[in-house]
């Protein structure tokens, strides 16, 4: 991702210049009031924010999301909430947190707030090892299971971002996968960033997501839109995709499905997070269904009810739950929920 402009205050002098109205200066009594003042121009560089900054921070999108922010990412964060200052106008960090917490929880100012924090670079054909896998072993067994007229196949792709996850499934299966109009597949994306579903539900994706789709299937399932360095998914891939927002440690009403991608987010989470989401997850996981995380993600230690068949991959047993994850996970929720009361 490339570096924010840094953002500038006006007029070369050593105060910031406050919006017209914030909400600690103005009772807030309807929906419009709650936006912000047009943006403002600068001269000034917003320094990073500070330690204690960081932290007010960190705790309020780990009440959002369960979400950890290091210290470490302490430039990171000051990068995209330059962002959101720049949009709504905002002078400062604290500002910004005083209003953004007395919005209403459904405001877009929320959704635009963690969408900043929570999305990271992704693209198309991403580890090449596990679609290796995915289109040789995973999509050849599902076909050989379901020899009857009605055959179906459902992959959930759990924190998918723009998309770019489920649409390599949905390639890969357009090519692989034998007798495919005979086949009811379903592949649904969640992401807790409403911008992000909201690109992905348009199926397009730049050259640089595009980068390591290969050339025939590139040409098979996708079509450059005239004027543009844009790509977009042919219907053959569309109609197999869904997208909608989801949290990752609320439960997903959903059917269970034959595949979970839940790839480079549980990094993100603190141990009692990780319970918590592997448990909503692993509910959702057919018997026998597969698991398919990042190779660096480090959690086998709470996933010992399911077999591991590589560093990335876990597949469900027929006759097991997930009883190695759900013992803890009760504990989990009250500690949880436990650290939000003492932060409020």
């Amino acid at each position: 991702m490339m570096p924010d402009p840094a953002h500038k205050q006006p007029g070369g002098g050593n105060r910031p210049v406050r919006p017209a109205a914030l909400p600690s200066e103005k009772k807030v009594t309807t929906w419009d009031q709650m936006i912000p003042p047009p943006p403002i121009t600068s001269s000034l560089i917003l320094p990073q924010v500070t330690d204690a900054e960081l932290q007010r921070y960190a705790d309020l999108v780990y009440r959002k999301t369960g979400i950890r922010i290091s210290p470490q990412k302490k430039t990171l964060l000051s990068n995209r909430l330059r962002r959101r200052l720049r949009e709504t106008g905002i002078a400062s960090y604290s500002e910004y947190y005083d209003y953004l917490t007395r919005l209403p929880p459904r405001h877009p100012e929320w959704d635009a707030f963690l969408q900043e924090i929570t999305t990271h670079e992704t693209y198309l054909f991403r580890d090449e090892l596990q679609w290796q896998w995915f289109r040789k072993k995973f999509l050849a067994e599902m076909a050989s299971r379901q020899r009857g007229p009605a055959k179906t196949l459902r992959i959930w792709s759990a924190a998918c971002s723009t998309g770019d996850e489920a649409f390599t499934a949905a390639c890969c299966i357009a090519a692989e996968l034998p007798d495919l109009a005979k086949w009811r597949i379903t592949i649904l994306g969640t992401d807790i960033g409403v911008g992000a579903v909201e690109q992905a539900r348009t199926a397009t994706f730049g050259e640089r997501a595009m980068r390591l789709v290969p050339d025939d299937l590139k040409r098979r399932f996708f079509e450059k839109l005239p004027n543009a360095e844009v790509w977009r998914a042919k219907p053959i891939l569309t109609k197999m995709t869904t997208f909608r927002q989801h949290n990752l440690m609320e439960p997903l009403p959903e059917r269970p499905f034959d595949l979970i991608f839940l790839k480079n987010v549980l990094i993100y989470f603190d141990m009692g997070s990780k319970k918590v989401v592997l448990n909503n997850v692993l509910k959702l996981l057919q018997p026998g269904g597969y698991l398919v995380v990042g190779a660096a993600e480090g959690v086998g230690d709470l996933l010992s009810g399911m077999t591991r068949l590589q560093p990335w991959l876990y597949q469900k047993p027929q006759e097991s739950g997930t009883r190695a994850v759900a013992a803890d996970v009760s504990q989990s929720r009250q500690t949880f929920r436990a650290s939000l009361d003492l932060k409020r």
